[in-house]
């Protein structure tokens, strides 16, 4: 058996059983991100999540412009309209990001995402909404697993709400306030924390990844792009509700 094939063998056993792996054994078998995304899509296409080359919803984002961002395609089975009930859900953790999610006006091509510019990638979008990221782990060590680990793990990815969409229009994002409210603890208010600074800056690299063998993205495709909040603690029984000033909001009971 390879070391892809442990890595992939793994997280399989994780899905299927609700139950988190130590990651430690497994830290040194993934030498880059290429294999982590070959995780990705063979516990994908074992675990029949897909029936599109391009999944429809993708998680993609990164801590600074100049870090590397990653990507995810997300199991349509985790992707929920708000107001969501995932009170059953058996999470391992339940971490909270409150986002922002875009979808694409028409296809793209891979030699349209090729040629794709920072400033010209707004225009592929019609529509956004609020996001709510539920952050989970199937490494027992949530925080610690070494990244590669993590983003085989589809980037930590527990579950995604969607609110409504309303149309797309340009914004000072450096003034976007966000509210996010979890169970009885007081809000908590924040205001153009992006870690990219825009949303859509990220379009660009993720189109071209999600198009790199070859595949075009289907018109209606959707990515949430990030966090806003940083990661937020939350319990299971918590209701939790995000409001993005001018955009909607959304809620999920956990």
């Amino acid at each position: 058996m390879s070391d892809q094939d442990t890595v992939v063998r793994a997280l399989l056993g994780a899905w299927r059983d609700n139950s988190p792996i130590e990651a430690a054994p497994l830290a040194a078998l993934l030498p880059d991100a290429d294999a982590a995304y070959a995780v990705q899509e063979r516990v994908a296409a074992e675990s029949g999540w897909f029936d599109r080359a391009v999944p429809q919803h993708w998680k993609s984002g990164g801590p600074t412009r100049e870090a590397v961002l990653t990507h995810a395609p997300l199991p349509p089975r985790r992707v929920w309209q708000s107001p969501a009930d995932a009170s059953r859900e058996p999470f391992n953790l339940r971490l909270i990001e409150a986002e922002v999610a875009l979808r694409l006006a028409r296809e793209v091509t891979p030699a349209q995402a090729a040629a794709l510019s920072h400033e010209d990638a707004a225009g592929l979008v019609d529509a956004m909404c609020v996001s709510i990221e539920v952050v989970d782990s199937r490494w027992r060590e949530s925080r610690t697993a070494p990244a590669l680990l993590k983003l085989a793990d589809l980037q930590s990815h527990g579950a995604l709400v969607l609110g409504a969409f309303r149309p797309f229009e340009a914004r000072d994002w450096s003034r976007q306030e966000c509210v996010v409210r979890i169970g009885d603890a007081e809000p908590r208010r924040f205001q153009g924390t992006h870690s990219l600074g825009d949303p859509a800056w990220l379009l660009p690299i993720w189109l071209r990844h999600a198009t790199r063998k070859g595949a075009t993205v289907p018109q209606g495709t959707v990515v949430t792009t990030g966090t806003w909040c940083g990661m937020l603690e939350a319990q299971k029984g918590d209701l939790v509700r995000v409001e993005f000033e001018g955009i909607g909001e959304a809620q999920v009971q956990l």
